[in-house]
Formats: structure tokens, sequence, C-alpha cells
């Protein structure tokens, strides 16, 4: 019953957070909080820093909104603020991703961005019928580069009533407005990835057990864990590489993932194999909470001799050079925790690897899990008499092929063997070769 001049006046008073709330409210107060005077002003006010304001009068600042309000349509200047806000906060962001580590070759300001920003992740589970399951609160586990987010709940849906599973990195609409975050106030959705859950235990690869559950890999980089007895999702844990993560979690819409800007290929005609030396390996092995595997690996390179079946094969870790084994600290296993259980499935890790180019740009990253399966054969060294495990990753853009062996004196694994595969159509894009 209060007159729309009354409503229109005690909205004026809101900031851009509390006036995009209340024109959720009703049809009317939807129609209201769109006013463009009300929005113009907040638009004329965020141009300005605030010390510029204060000695601005009055007067002038309230004149521009009667001049330039009347000829847009209802909710103008509102998608303005919004848009302006929103690209400013992500000029911010970007900033901060800009300083790259030496060793890794990528941003060293990760969790200033992500603490910065507000940036979460969530899950939207959907079942058959269309209907939507959200589960937020996730525990983040940082690596050097990667993320590790699990989810757990106690009330997932019916597994074999869902259909898909999307990953969405979460921030603010308006970070300035909304120090504190909160969930309920308005959050802008970036797509990262989709999975498609039907017949996730036929469909999707076995990565390990234990007593109490069973992990299914689907790609890129999720786990999920099932209940043995109820066969029912216990948690879900994603692991997130550094390379573009932001950008990922911040630059997409709710329907669309952010797409990289292609690399442009410059031609370099005196070398004779060029794209195929120069290359450096950082490779990560953990478990969530533990880290088992830190190497860093350079001047790699692959002969022309040595492309084949498509790939250029680079041996990083040679099974006759024993002086560049490595030894595994503590035994593989992917950590997991619920509500009311933890534990701990053998025989598995997750690997980050980041490959960069001659230049020193990021050019094959990822992180996945990764199962060890015991090999027939036996390690034909004199200095290892043990069980030989391998472990293996392959994607559309290369390979991954490692060989351990288990030293029963001494209780621990040696990687014997490491060989990358590259695929050529990835090195003949990148560098604009013919290989």
């Amino acid at each position: 019953s209060m007159p729309s001049e009354t409503l229109l006046k005690i909205f004026s008073y809101l900031d851009a957070v509390s006036l995009l709330s209340v024109g959720c409210v009703n049809k009317r107060f939807c129609e209201l909080a769109n006013d463009n005077g009300i929005w113009l002003k907040l638009y004329s006010s965020s141009l300005y820093p605030k010390w510029t304001i204060w000695k601005t009068k009055s007067k002038q600042t309230e004149t521009v909104p009667l001049d330039c309000a009347a000829d847009k349509k209802p909710g103008y200047w509102k998608k303005e603020y919004i848009l302006k806000q929103t690209s400013a906060f992500k000029t911010r962001v970007m900033r901060l991703v800009k300083f790259l580590d030496p060793y890794t070759g990528l941003p060293c300001k990760n969790k200033e961005a992500i603490k910065f920003s507000g940036l979460s992740w969530i899950i939207v589970v959907k079942d058959k019928n269309g209907k939507e399951h959200v589960v937020e609160k996730p525990n983040l586990s940082f690596k050097d580069t990667s993320v590790t987010i699990l989810w757990y709940s106690a009330d997932w849906p019916c597994l074999d009533m869902l259909s898909t599973l999307k990953l969405f990195g979460v921030t603010p609409l308006l970070p300035d407005q909304s120090r504190s975050f909160n969930k309920n106030g308005p959050r802008r959705f970036s797509l990262i990835a989709e999975y498609h859950l039907a017949n996730l235990t036929e469909s999707s690869v076995a990565v390990g057990a234990d007593e109490l559950v069973q992990l299914f890999s689907l790609s890129p980089g999720l786990l999920v864990g099932i209940w043995k007895e109820k066969n029912e999702i216990a948690f879900v844990m994603a692991n997130l590489h550094y390379n573009q993560l932001l950008e990922r979690s911040i630059l997409g819409s709710a329907t669309v993932q952010y797409a990289p800007p292609p690399n442009e290929p410059v031609l370099d005609d005196i070398d004779s194999e060029y794209g195929l030396h120069d290359y450096r390996l950082h490779l990560d092995l953990h478990g969530r909470n533990c880290m088992y595997l830190c190497g860093s690996f350079k001047c790699l390179f692959c002969r022309k001799r040595d492309i084949e079946n498509g790939y250029l094969r680079f041996r990083v870790v040679n099974l006759k050079d024993n002086r560049k084994h490595l030894p595994i600290i503590g035994t593989p296993g992917i950590c997991w925790e619920t509500d009311a259980f933890k534990g701990n499935v053998k025989d598995c890790f997750v690997m980050d690897l980041t490959l960069l180019e001659e230049t020193g740009k990021p050019f094959w990253c990822f992180s996945a899990p990764v199962h060890m399966e015991l090999s027939s054969k036996s390690s034909g060294l004199y200095d290892y008499m043990g069980h030989i495990y391998t472990a293996d990753y392959a994607d559309s853009e290369g390979k991954v092929c490692l060989e351990f062996v288990w030293l029963e004196e001494t209780k621990e694994y040696i990687i014997i063997s490491l060989v990358l595969y590259v695929c050529t159509r990835k090195v003949n894009t990148w560098y604009g070769t013919n290989y």
C-alpha cells in the first residue's frame, strides 16, 4: 500500500547488493529496484575515489541522474553498473596471477587471488528428473601446482537416479560491496567442467578401494567415492591444476566454459628441430594431504627419429640410468573423509604434471588421479630386486608412463622409468610445424 515515490526514496539509500536483494521480493519491488535514477547515482559515485566525492558538491552529483536516466530503458544503468564493477574486479584479480613462479612457470599468488576474489567451488548434481542438488562448503588442500577440493554430504541423491554433475567456480557478483561473501547474496557462476554420472561404475575408471569406499575417476580430474555396502556417493573430490585456474573459475559463464585464447605459432626456419627440445617438466605426486614426490627436470628433448604413432617421446627417467631413479616418500594413497569416517585408498595417487616449452609457457598441464597396477615382468636390475608396478595416464594431449619397483628391505617405491608421450598434433598446432 506504500506509494511508489516513497519506496523509491527508501531504495535510494540502499547499496547495490541490498538493492539487488530487495528486487527479488516481488514483481513490484523488482520494477522499482531497476530505477535508472538510483542506479545512475551508484554508477556515477563509482567513477570517482571517495576523497573526490567528498569534495564534490552534492548538487553536482545529484544533477547527473536527472539528465541521463530519462531516455534509457528501465534497468539500463543497473546493467551498466554491474558490468563496470565485474570488469574492474576481473582486472584486479587477473593482475595477481601475472606474477609467475620461476620454478613451475605458474602463477605464484593463487592463494592471494582466491582469497581476494572470494572464490569458492561448488558442485551441482542433477538427477534424471531434472532436480538439482547443490553441495557447498568444500575442504581445500593447496599444493605447489594444484588445489584439491573435497565435498561430502549426508544426503546425496540416489546414485541410480543421477545424470550429470557440474563443477562451478563461484564469486560474489559485487565483491566490493559484499565483503563478507555471503552465499545468499548475488553471485556469479563460471562452469569449469561437466560430468555424466549415468552408469558411473561401468563407464568410469576404478582407481582403488579400501574397506569402506571404492574410488572411480572421471576426466578431467574428478574422483567419486562410492560406499561399498550402500552403493551410494560418499564424497566427491576434484583436482584442479593452477594453469588458468582463475580464468576458468571466474571468466566463464553458468552455461559456457572459459575458452583460452589460442596460441599464435611463430615459425622458426633456422632450427631444424624446432619444437622438439628445451622442455621443462615439473611433476608432483600427492595424496591430497601428503606429498610423495616433487621433481623438476630440465632440457628434455625428442629426436625426429623418436616420433612415432603420432607422439613425441620424452624419456625423463631411464631404466638403465640408476642415477636418475627417484625414491617415493611414504606409501602412495589418496586420503578421504566424511562427517563420520576417514580413510586412505592405497596404491593410487594424484599426479600434477606441468610441462613448459622453451620460452617457459605452460604447454601441457593436468592434475588427475592415477592408480598403480602390479606388472608381470621383473625389474631386470641387480640394484633393485622386487615387484614392478606401473601407473599410466592418457588424455587428448599426451600420455605418461611410470614404472615403480617395490623394495621389500627398505619398504619404499623407486621410480625407475618415466616416459612422456606428447601428441604430435598439439606440437604442430603450437609451433606451426609439420612433424
